[in-house]
C-alpha cells in the first residue's frame, strides 16, 4: 500500500522556498521582508523554515510585499519543468 502525501501548503499558495528565493532575488533580509509586510521577523523565519502553519492573511501580506517589489510567482506547471518558481517583472 502506498501512503499518500498531503502537502503542507495547498497548491496556489506561496511556499517557503519561493519566499527564500524571492528574498534572494531582491537582496532582502528576513528583517527587510518583515518591515515590508508588517509581520514579525520570527514569523518570517518560522514560515521560511516550514516550521509554522501561517494564517492566510500572513501569506497574503508576504505575496503582496513581493508583488510590490516586482516578483511574479509561478505555479507548478507554468514553466517548462513544471515546478513552482518565480521571476522578476520587466521594468
Amino acid at each position: 500500500m502506498v501512503a499518500s502525501v498531503v502537502p503542507l501548503y495547498p497548491q496556489g499558495m506561496l511556499i517557503p522556498a519561493q519566499s527564500r528565493a524571492a528574498r534572494a532575488l531582491l537582496a532582502w533580509t528576513q528583517a527587510d521582508l518583515a518591515r515590508a509586510t508588517g509581520l514579525r521577523v520570527q514569523a518570517i523565519k518560522l514560515f521560511e523554515a516550514a516550521k509554522s502553519d501561517p494564517r492566510a492573511s500572513s501569506i497574503a501580506a508576504i505575496e503582496q510585499a513581493f508583488d510590490r517589489a516586482g516578483v511574479i510567482f509561478l505555479e507548478p506547471g507554468e514553466n517548462r519543468d513544471g515546478g513552482a518558481g518565480l521571476r522578476l517583472k520587466e521594468r
